[in-house]
């Protein structure tokens, strides 16, 4: 059983090893799995984006490359497992010489793990995807996608705001594309008094993955200190110390 059949409120059955009370233990199973799995991980990052991003887009070629220098840096490299932007992000660990982790998720429609991922799960819930997603890196980098990507996008962004993670760095890859977002954030959200200033902060937009891997190294997220990754500059520019 599935997301879908999990918020079915109509499906009845009377096979007791498919009702709600049952379902806990799938999921506390789930959980236990991706647990032992990926708490072996060193220090990672999350990289989101559309699964239609063909191989000859710019922004395909633009997450490998930043993916490649993460994984330069020794960070591992975490994604949906999918094609896309998280197969070149995927690509780009290996090309690093770094570690690539997928995580996929059971789809009605088959979502096939891409020939790039290290360690991978599979997921039935999407709820204990987007967990270990959070739990297991220490920010985001989302290029431009769908529904999937803009869901993670503002969970993350809810999470920080409320304070249940903190110094989460959030990177928006491909200023063109998230131009408009941000335009109605100001405009709507901002201007409405749905959120504040501070809010917007939250978030850096840029194009250069070299510039990805400077905000990570001079956020306060001590998963990407200088010391612990063994950085001294991005692109010619000292970072702070931690």
């Amino acid at each position: 059983m599935a997301d879908f059949e999990l918020l079915d409120s109509t499906r009845q059955t009377p096979d007791f090893t498919t009702t709600d009370t049952w379902r806990v233990f799938r999921i506390m199973g789930e959980f236990v799995h991706g647990f032992e799995i990926l708490s072996k991980l060193g220090p990672s990052v999350c990289i989101f984006g559309s699964a239609r991003t063909k191989r000859n887009s710019p922004y395909y070629r633009a997450a490998v490359e930043t993916a490649e220098l993460l994984a330069q840096a020794g960070l591992t490299i975490i994604t949906g497992g999918g094609p896309g932007i998280m197969e070149a992000a995927n690509k780009g660990a290996q090309l690093g010489r770094g570690h690539s982790v997928g995580l996929n998720i059971q789809l009605p429609f088959e979502q096939k793990m891409n020939p790039y991922v290290d360690t991978h799960i599979t997921c039935r819930y999407f709820f204990c995807r987007k967990m270990f997603f959070v739990k297991y890196s220490g920010g985001f980098v989302i290029f431009p996608g769908g529904f999937g990507t803009a869901d993670e996008l503002f969970e993350c962004l809810t999470l920080v705001q409320t304070h249940r993670i903190v110094n989460f760095p959030i990177v928006l890859f491909g200023t063109r594309y998230w131009r408009g977002l941000l335009g109605w954030l100001r405009k709507s959200m901002l201007a409405e008094g749905c959120i504040s200033p501070q809010d917007l902060d939250l978030l850096h937009l840029t194009d250069k993955p070299q510039d990805v891997l400077k905000f990570l190294v001079q956020s306060k997220h001590s998963l990407f200190s200088s010391k612990r990754l063994g950085i001294t500059s991005t692109d010619g520019i000292p970072v702070s110390p931690p």
